[in-house]
Protein backbone atom coordinates (compact mmCIF):
# COMPACT_ATOMS: atom_id res chain seq x y z
CA UNK A 1 0.00 0.00 0.00
CA UNK A 2 2.91 2.72 0.79
CA UNK A 3 4.21 1.80 -2.59
CA UNK A 4 1.46 3.02 -4.37
CA UNK A 5 0.93 5.85 -1.89
CA UNK A 6 4.49 7.29 -2.45
CA UNK A 7 3.91 7.62 -6.25
CA UNK A 8 1.21 9.16 -5.77
CA UNK A 9 2.30 12.05 -3.87
CA UNK A 10 5.17 12.54 -5.93
CA UNK A 11 2.74 12.94 -9.10
CA UNK A 12 0.64 15.25 -7.10
CA UNK A 13 3.66 17.35 -5.74
CA UNK A 14 4.89 17.48 -9.64
CA UNK A 15 1.56 19.08 -10.71
CA UNK A 16 1.64 21.66 -8.03
CA UNK A 17 4.51 22.97 -8.88
CA UNK A 18 3.68 23.15 -12.26
CA UNK A 19 0.69 24.82 -11.82
CA UNK A 20 2.63 27.47 -9.21
CA UNK A 21 5.17 27.82 -11.87
CA UNK A 22 2.66 28.51 -14.93
CA UNK A 23 3.78 31.53 -16.96
CA UNK A 24 1.42 34.25 -17.72
CA UNK A 25 2.17 35.93 -20.56
CA UNK A 26 0.76 39.70 -21.59
CA UNK A 27 1.61 42.81 -23.78
CA UNK A 28 3.97 45.38 -23.30
CA UNK A 29 2.09 48.69 -21.73
CA UNK A 30 0.33 50.10 -24.93
CA UNK A 31 -2.88 52.31 -23.53
CA UNK A 32 -4.81 49.91 -25.43
CA UNK A 33 -7.84 47.53 -24.17
CA UNK A 34 -5.00 44.69 -24.95
CA UNK A 35 -3.09 45.74 -21.77
CA UNK A 36 -5.41 43.93 -19.39
CA UNK A 37 -5.81 40.56 -21.84
CA UNK A 38 -3.41 37.35 -20.25
CA UNK A 39 -2.31 34.61 -22.18
CA UNK A 40 -0.92 31.07 -21.43
CA UNK A 41 2.04 31.28 -24.11
CA UNK A 42 3.96 33.37 -25.96
CA UNK A 43 2.65 34.96 -29.34
CA UNK A 44 1.93 38.47 -30.89
CA UNK A 45 -0.54 40.68 -29.72
CA UNK A 46 -3.66 40.46 -32.98
CA UNK A 47 -4.41 44.65 -30.91
CA UNK A 48 -1.48 46.23 -31.23
CA UNK A 49 1.03 43.81 -32.84
CA UNK A 50 3.57 43.96 -29.77
CA UNK A 51 5.07 40.69 -28.73
CA UNK A 52 3.84 39.28 -25.65
CA UNK A 53 6.39 39.55 -22.55
CA UNK A 54 5.66 37.72 -19.44
CA UNK A 55 3.23 39.99 -16.78
CA UNK A 56 6.17 39.02 -14.11
CA UNK A 57 8.86 41.12 -15.98
CA UNK A 58 6.10 43.84 -17.10
CA UNK A 59 5.43 44.57 -13.53
CA UNK A 60 9.49 44.45 -12.66
CA UNK A 61 9.43 46.91 -15.70
CA UNK A 62 7.04 49.06 -14.14
CA UNK A 63 8.28 49.25 -11.16
CA UNK A 64 12.17 50.27 -12.17
CA UNK A 65 10.14 53.11 -14.05
CA UNK A 66 8.62 54.62 -10.78
CA UNK A 67 11.80 54.41 -9.02
CA UNK A 68 13.18 56.83 -11.56
CA UNK A 69 10.44 59.12 -10.63
CA UNK A 70 9.22 61.81 -8.20
CA UNK A 71 6.70 59.54 -6.75
CA UNK A 72 3.03 60.79 -6.27
CA UNK A 73 0.39 59.26 -4.41
CA UNK A 74 -3.05 60.37 -4.40
CA UNK A 75 -4.74 59.59 -0.91
CA UNK A 76 -8.46 59.12 -1.56
CA UNK A 77 -10.72 60.32 1.83
CA UNK A 78 -14.66 60.04 1.94
CA UNK A 79 -16.40 61.50 4.93
CA UNK A 80 -15.78 59.10 7.93
CA UNK A 81 -12.28 58.25 6.98
CA UNK A 82 -10.01 56.77 10.30
CA UNK A 83 -7.40 59.18 11.22
CA UNK A 84 -4.97 56.59 11.62
CA UNK A 85 -5.85 54.58 8.45
CA UNK A 86 -4.19 57.31 6.38
CA UNK A 87 -2.20 59.38 9.06
CA UNK A 88 0.21 56.85 9.65
CA UNK A 89 1.15 56.31 6.33
CA UNK A 90 1.08 59.43 5.18
CA UNK A 91 3.69 59.56 7.76
CA UNK A 92 5.80 58.02 6.33
CA UNK A 93 5.29 58.90 2.66
CA UNK A 94 6.16 62.62 3.77
CA UNK A 95 9.37 61.53 5.15
CA UNK A 96 10.35 59.11 2.12
CA UNK A 97 10.18 61.98 0.25
CA UNK A 98 7.03 61.33 -1.89
CA UNK A 99 4.32 64.08 -3.22
CA UNK A 100 1.43 62.79 -1.35
CA UNK A 101 -2.37 64.59 -2.04
CA UNK A 102 -5.79 64.31 -0.96
CA UNK A 103 -8.56 63.50 -3.38
CA UNK A 104 -12.55 63.60 -2.26
CA UNK A 105 -15.66 63.68 -3.92
CA UNK A 106 -15.77 67.20 -4.11
CA UNK A 107 -13.15 69.69 -2.40
CA UNK A 108 -15.59 70.56 0.83
CA UNK A 109 -14.37 69.65 3.82
CA UNK A 110 -14.70 66.63 5.32
CA UNK A 111 -15.06 65.11 9.26
CA UNK A 112 -12.66 62.33 9.40
CA UNK A 113 -13.57 59.93 12.59
CA UNK A 114 -15.96 62.69 13.79
CA UNK A 115 -13.19 64.91 14.97
CA UNK A 116 -10.54 65.94 12.73
CA UNK A 117 -11.44 68.14 9.78
CA UNK A 118 -9.95 67.71 6.59
CA UNK A 119 -10.17 69.88 3.03
CA UNK A 120 -9.14 67.64 0.24
CA UNK A 121 -6.65 69.20 -2.20
CA UNK A 122 -8.25 68.34 -5.07
CA UNK A 123 -11.87 66.53 -5.90
CA UNK A 124 -12.72 63.65 -8.49
CA UNK A 125 -13.19 66.18 -11.34
CA UNK A 126 -9.82 67.49 -11.11
CA UNK A 127 -7.17 65.74 -9.29
CA UNK A 128 -3.71 64.70 -11.50
CA UNK A 129 -2.64 61.71 -11.84
CA UNK A 130 -0.53 59.88 -9.27
CA UNK A 131 1.84 56.82 -9.42
CA UNK A 132 0.17 55.19 -6.70
CA UNK A 133 -3.79 55.14 -5.45
CA UNK A 134 -4.20 54.89 -2.21
CA UNK A 135 -7.71 54.12 -0.25
CA UNK A 136 -8.65 53.70 3.29
CA UNK A 137 -11.42 52.00 6.08
CA UNK A 138 -13.69 54.31 8.14
CA UNK A 139 -16.75 54.79 6.13
CA UNK A 140 -15.73 53.09 3.15
CA UNK A 141 -19.03 52.21 2.25
CA UNK A 142 -19.57 55.53 1.23
CA UNK A 143 -16.66 55.16 -1.70
CA UNK A 144 -17.85 51.90 -3.25
CA UNK A 145 -21.69 52.36 -3.17
CA UNK A 146 -21.45 55.97 -5.16
CA UNK A 147 -21.25 55.46 -8.76
CA UNK A 148 -19.42 58.63 -9.66
CA UNK A 149 -16.87 58.06 -6.97
CA UNK A 150 -15.95 53.80 -8.63
CA UNK A 151 -16.20 55.76 -12.29
CA UNK A 152 -13.51 57.60 -11.29
CA UNK A 153 -11.56 54.98 -9.70
CA UNK A 154 -11.65 52.88 -12.69
CA UNK A 155 -11.15 55.17 -15.00
CA UNK A 156 -7.53 55.95 -13.20
CA UNK A 157 -5.52 53.94 -16.12
CA UNK A 158 -1.97 55.10 -15.03
CA UNK A 159 -1.52 54.17 -11.61
CA UNK A 160 1.64 52.19 -10.93
CA UNK A 161 0.54 50.45 -7.58
CA UNK A 162 -2.71 50.35 -5.91
CA UNK A 163 -2.74 50.71 -2.05
CA UNK A 164 -5.49 49.91 0.60
CA UNK A 165 -5.35 50.04 4.39
CA UNK A 166 -8.27 48.50 6.33
CA UNK A 167 -11.42 48.49 4.81
CA UNK A 168 -10.25 50.47 1.83
CA UNK A 169 -9.47 47.31 0.09
CA UNK A 170 -13.18 47.34 -0.34
CA UNK A 171 -13.31 49.75 -2.16
CA UNK A 172 -10.22 48.16 -4.50
CA UNK A 173 -12.67 45.01 -4.67
CA UNK A 174 -15.77 47.04 -5.57
CA UNK A 175 -13.81 48.06 -8.78
CA UNK A 176 -12.44 45.20 -9.72
CA UNK A 177 -9.18 45.79 -8.89
CA UNK A 178 -8.75 42.68 -6.61
CA UNK A 179 -10.25 40.25 -9.08
CA UNK A 180 -7.78 37.03 -9.30
CA UNK A 181 -5.21 38.56 -6.65
CA UNK A 182 -4.69 38.02 -2.48
CA UNK A 183 -5.88 40.40 -0.39
CA UNK A 184 -6.76 40.98 3.57
CA UNK A 185 -8.52 44.16 5.37
CA UNK A 186 -10.27 44.92 8.44
CA UNK A 187 -10.44 41.78 10.72
CA UNK A 188 -14.42 42.40 11.35
CA UNK A 189 -14.86 42.94 7.36
CA UNK A 190 -12.85 39.89 6.28
CA UNK A 191 -15.77 37.56 6.09
CA UNK A 192 -17.66 40.29 4.28
CA UNK A 193 -14.87 40.62 1.45
CA UNK A 194 -14.49 37.13 1.16
CA UNK A 195 -18.25 37.07 0.39
CA UNK A 196 -19.35 39.67 -1.32
CA UNK A 197 -16.14 39.31 -3.77
CA UNK A 198 -15.51 35.46 -4.65
CA UNK A 199 -13.00 36.49 -7.49
CA UNK A 200 -10.76 37.72 -4.67
CA UNK A 201 -8.34 35.41 -2.78
CA UNK A 202 -9.01 36.72 1.00
CA UNK A 203 -6.17 35.91 3.62
CA UNK A 204 -6.37 36.01 7.60
CA UNK A 205 -3.47 37.17 10.15
CA UNK A 206 -1.74 38.72 7.97
CA UNK A 207 -0.08 42.56 8.33
CA UNK A 208 -0.21 43.57 4.37
CA UNK A 209 -0.27 41.58 1.14
CA UNK A 210 1.93 42.51 -1.74
CA UNK A 211 0.72 41.46 -5.15
CA UNK A 212 3.11 43.11 -6.97
CA UNK A 213 1.36 45.94 -8.07
CA UNK A 214 -1.57 45.78 -5.51
CA UNK A 215 -1.01 46.25 -1.87
CA UNK A 216 -3.83 45.61 0.90
CA UNK A 217 -3.10 45.40 4.28
CA UNK A 218 -5.30 44.95 7.42
CA UNK A 219 -6.54 47.57 9.76
CA UNK A 220 -5.43 50.63 10.88
CA UNK A 221 -1.80 51.06 12.32
CA UNK A 222 -1.12 48.33 9.58
CA UNK A 223 -1.26 50.69 7.04
CA UNK A 224 2.71 51.98 8.73
CA UNK A 225 3.51 48.26 8.42
CA UNK A 226 2.26 48.25 4.77
CA UNK A 227 3.60 52.10 4.02
CA UNK A 228 7.06 51.18 5.06
CA UNK A 229 7.02 48.32 3.17
CA UNK A 230 6.31 50.06 -0.03
CA UNK A 231 9.10 52.17 0.78
CA UNK A 232 11.30 49.22 1.37
CA UNK A 233 9.88 48.11 -2.68
CA UNK A 234 10.65 51.09 -4.13
CA UNK A 235 13.74 53.24 -2.54
CA UNK A 236 15.15 49.74 -0.60
CA UNK A 237 14.97 48.20 2.92
CA UNK A 238 17.69 50.96 4.35
CA UNK A 239 15.80 53.72 3.23
CA UNK A 240 12.52 52.10 4.61
CA UNK A 241 14.53 51.62 7.87
CA UNK A 242 15.46 55.19 8.17
CA UNK A 243 12.39 56.51 8.39
CA UNK A 244 10.97 54.05 10.72
CA UNK A 245 14.01 55.23 13.08
CA UNK A 246 12.83 58.77 12.18
CA UNK A 247 9.44 58.17 12.85
CA UNK A 248 10.12 56.23 15.99
CA UNK A 249 8.45 53.34 15.02
CA UNK A 250 11.02 50.88 16.90
CA UNK A 251 8.33 47.65 16.94
CA UNK A 252 8.58 47.19 13.21
CA UNK A 253 8.89 43.79 11.95
CA UNK A 254 10.71 44.13 8.38
CA UNK A 255 8.87 41.65 6.17
CA UNK A 256 6.01 40.76 8.11
CA UNK A 257 3.43 39.88 5.77
CA UNK A 258 2.75 37.95 2.57
CA UNK A 259 4.84 38.94 -0.13
CA UNK A 260 3.43 37.40 -3.74
CA UNK A 261 5.47 39.67 -5.80
CA UNK A 262 8.82 38.49 -7.45
CA UNK A 263 10.10 41.54 -6.40
CA UNK A 264 11.28 41.16 -2.08
CA UNK A 265 13.45 43.56 -0.61
CA UNK A 266 13.80 41.43 2.34
CA UNK A 267 15.92 38.60 -0.25
CA UNK A 268 17.78 41.50 -1.91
Amino acid sequence: MLKKIIPLFAILFTLTMCARQKTVYVCPPCDNVCDTETHDKPGTCTTCNMKFTTKEKRDSDALETLRAKKIKIAFYLQPGVEVLDFAGPMEVFAYAGYEVFTVSKTKESILSQGILKVTPDYSIKDAPESNILAFFGGNAHNAYADKEVMKWVKARKDVDIHFSVCTGAMILAKAEILDGKTATTFHSVLDDLEKSYPKVNVRRDVRFVDNGRVITTAGVSAGIDGALHLVAKLQGLEKAKEVAFYMEYDKWKPGEGLILSADNPYEK
